[in-house]
């Protein structure tokens, strides 16, 4: 039996569909946020970033769901997309008033951090078109029925913005179900998001109605405890190893409340600094567990996105071979590459992410 009942590619004409809002990242490189003179910029999100790292590494059909405001910088953030192969079928756009009265995009100011000097993000986000989407704006019987999805994926950002959003994800669920869909949510809980919207007690609230209907749930160990509200035990031993024992612990719980859950899978991280992190993978399936071996001393440039790439990486080996234990590899390998290059999405080929599985090192390529 397979692990996952994924759709043929020939019944669908995506292989996955990400509901999300994307942002413009406004990253100052090696400096700060409040002494920078230039600006790179970036296209990210978090249920993006997982469409755009298929499409790009790993050549799959993808495209997002979400909204802009119809100015120049929605239009930027549109060409980025399109620069990254997702498809922009299914994008809303809102007219602009001129000055973002009524609708804006969102805007992420994100330094990378090095050393002792952590990462530090600041959202311009609301008011955003994307967090303005509310239950009937989308065509879901098109997408899942008319144009066939292989897999949809959403996460805790998204149900984060607004008190519509999640009411849209519910929605988007609903039929996903119906044609027989798979289902992935990244927890992905950011403090800020949710400090005006009832913190961490709404976003349980939240997200546990959404695992009733989840196959696949992706997060970390503080997703799964404070955002979920499940306790873990204490350990004492490294890092890594704790977080392993208390992923045992705590999925024992997940999979008695939601046994429609298929699959649990998370990323195990000690950030010795902002530039070296101790960095692995693991995932549960029914009563089995599997690991991808833990990159001790893992030197980062930028964190950002490396979640994302590794559920992307991970739902490529789910659908592409149905191993657990391939698909951890891949997610592991490339979530720790997507941290070696700057911005939020994936830089990484698929050649890469398969001599890193297969054990290749850093020497030259000529």
């Amino acid at each position: 039996m397979p692990v996952l009942e994924v759709k043929k590619i020939e019944e669908c004409r995506y292989d996955l569909v990400s509901l999300g809002e994307v942002m413009l990242r406004l990253d100052p490189g090696d400096g700060r946020i409040h002494t920078a003179r230039n600006f790179q910029v970036w296209e990210g999100g978090g249920e993006y970033n997982v469409a755009r790292g298929l499409r790009r590494c790993f050549n799959m059909r993808a495209a997002v769901i979400t909204a802009f405001a119809d100015n120049a910088i929605g239009r930027l953030i549109e060409e980025l997309i399109l620069q990254g192969g997702v498809d922009t079928s299914f994008i809303k756009w809102r007219e602009y008033d001129g000055c973002g009265r009524d609708v804006r995009n969102g805007l992420n100011f994100t330094e990378r951090g090095f050393g002792i000097r952590g990462p530090v993000g600041v959202s311009d986000r609301g008011n955003t078109a994307a967090s303005q989407l509310k239950k009937g704006d989308i065509d879901w019987e098109y997408i899942f029925g008319k144009c066939g999805v292989r897999w949809f994926h959403t996460g805790g950002i998204f149900a984060a913005l607004s008190a519509t959003t999640p009411d849209v994800i519910e929605e988007a669920i609903d039929i996903a179900r119906k044609y027989k869909t798979i289902i992935s949510y990244d927890l992905n809980y950011r403090p800020s998001l949710w400090k005006k919207a009832g913190g961490e007690k709404r976003a349980q609230e939240i997200n546990r109605h959404v695992l009733k209907y989840v196959d696949v749930l992706f997060g970390n160990i503080e997703d799964f405890t404070a955002r979920l509200g499940y306790e873990a035990p204490s350990v004492d031993d490294n890092p890594v190893n704790i977080n392993i024992v208390r992923f045992g612990e705590i999925t024992d719980s997940i999979l008695v409340d939601y046994p429609g859950i298929k699959i649990i899978a998370a990323t195990l991280r000690n950030s010795k600094s902002a530039s070296v992190n101790d960095w692995g993978a693991i995932c549960r399936v029914k009563d089995n567990s599997y690991q991808a071996a833990t990159r001790e001393n893992l030197e980062i440039l930028d964190r950002v996105g490396g979640g994302d790439s590794f559920a992307s990486g991970f739902i490529y080996g789910m659908m592409r071979y149905d191993d657990p234990q391939r698909a951890i590899d891949y997610g592991s390998a490339h979530g720790a590459l997507t941290m070696t290059t700057p911005g939020d999405t994936s830089m990484a080929r698929l050649s890469d992410v398969e001599n890193l599985v297969n054990g290749a090192n850093a020497r030259i390529e000529r």
